[in-house]
């Protein structure tokens, strides 16, 4: 678990370019100006029709990557309108990212950062342009909302930023107006980028080119429409750094279990988990999140849940293939176990969704691994998990 920045940290990092660039303006001597009524900001109002805001998604493109953010129009219409206008305006490309809290957030937009010659002026630009929109939206991880300068709740405008981390201490203080749906990890790269010691990104992340298109309808998780008939047909090949070992499926008692393992294998979540442990006469254990190096992509997290069990009449003996769990008999996720051994005190508690079909010699392997405890003393990696479908 990723712990959040304090919420002042972050408040002062979005605004702390524009709280100095005031005070330099505050010291510089200047002749007074004659005593005229101070000019009344012209606030951006948003044209386009209710119809038109609802369902949009913008889509950054990276230097990192791509980072879509879902558009809320109901909680703001005229930050989303006014977002929308500068997208396809251009505004957007060509401008960086320049300062981050690492895994805390990251804000970019201004316009002044197309030009690497005014990084000074980075965090200044492109205020001014709308009215506060209060609304109940949270500054929870994804949140995507409007910079403000300094005691000034009416001055946003192009800047935004992204939170990497729930941050509650902004609640109330900043217009959150979209979330981001595709590429938080992209952003989490962003905020890990150097910084120096004002929270600057020392390299440009650039946003090559921000487009907006409508919000893509709602499609079916991998495999959740997939009849028991064909799942049957499914093979996996687990690539393990001391040989493979191929795995058959039980749909016809285990359809969720089965399921859940061929989609989180599509999406590549097992790659990079390893053998944790090890039971001889018992088990061999893996798919672990927590023995997975590198992190999940948005989409690997959104796959990641709870299984509802499907106690079956498998036996657990050597060979089968089993979802470990918790206490709670529904907690069965990610991590599955090989029987090396009859074990009739799991059957009917642990649901039993497959078979080794080849490689029985690498969990054998595998199980004769030297331990420290019940953990192998060297890594017993997964590399890949691949599928491939033929007739059962």
């Amino acid at each position: 678990m990723k712990l959040s920045r304090p919420a002042g940290l972050v408040a002062c990092l979005l605004t702390a370019s524009m709280a100095v660039a005031s005070q330099a303006e505050a010291q510089a001597p200047r002749r007074s100006p004659p005593a005229t009524a101070a000019p009344v900001p012209q606030f951006y109002t948003t044209k386009r029709a209710p119809d038109a805001l609802q369902n949009k998604q913008v889509v950054l493109e990276t230097t990192l990557g791509a980072i879509v953010i879902q558009l809320d129009a109901a909680a703001a219409p005229n930050h989303v309108g006014y977002l929308l206008d500068q997208a396809e305006a251009g505004a957007y490309d060509g401008t960086v990212f320049h300062r981050a809290v690492p895994l805390g957030i990251i804000q970019g937009g201004d316009p002044l950062s197309k030009d690497p010659t005014k990084t000074a002026l980075y965090g200044t630009g492109g205020l001014n342009r709308l009215k506060r929109e209060p609304n109940d939206r949270k500054h929870l991880r994804g949140a995507v909302a409007a910079v403000l300068q300094p005691n000034k709740p009416d001055s946003a405008g192009a800047q935004f930023f992204i939170c990497l981390t729930d941050q509650p201490g902004l609640d109330g203080q900043f217009t959150v107006f979209g979330e981001v749906v595709e590429g938080l990890e992209v952003a989490e790269q962003v905020s890990q980028s150097p910084l120096d010691a004002g929270g600057r990104l020392t390299s440009r992340v650039t946003i090559t080119r921000a487009t907006v298109r409508d919000t893509p309808a709602a499609s079916a998780a991998p495999f959740a429409e997939t009849a028991v008939e064909e799942l049957a047909q499914y093979r996996a090949t687990i690539a393990t750094t001391m040989g493979n070992i191929v795995i058959g499926f039980a749909p016809d008692v285990a359809p969720g279990h089965v399921r859940n393992f061929l989609r989180l294998a599509q999406l590549g979540v097992y790659d990079g988990t390893a053998f944790h442990r090890v039971v001889p006469k018992f088990a061999v254990q893996a798919g672990d999140l927590s023995s997975r190096p590198a992190p999940l992509t948005q989409v690997q997290r959104k796959a990641v849940g709870t299984v509802t069990g499907e106690f079956n009449a498998l036996k657990h003996e050597a060979g089968i293939v089993s979802m470990a769990r918790g206490d709670d008999p529904d907690s069965a996720s990610t991590s599955f176990f090989i029987c090396t051994a009859a074990s009739p005190s799991l059957d009917g508690k642990y649901t039993a969704f497959g078979r080794v079909l080849e490689g029985m010699d690498v969990v054998t392997a595998i199980e004769r691994a030297p331990l420290d405890g019940e953990a192998p003393r060297t890594r017993i990696g997964i590399t890949a998990v691949t599928l491939t479908k033929g007739a059962r």
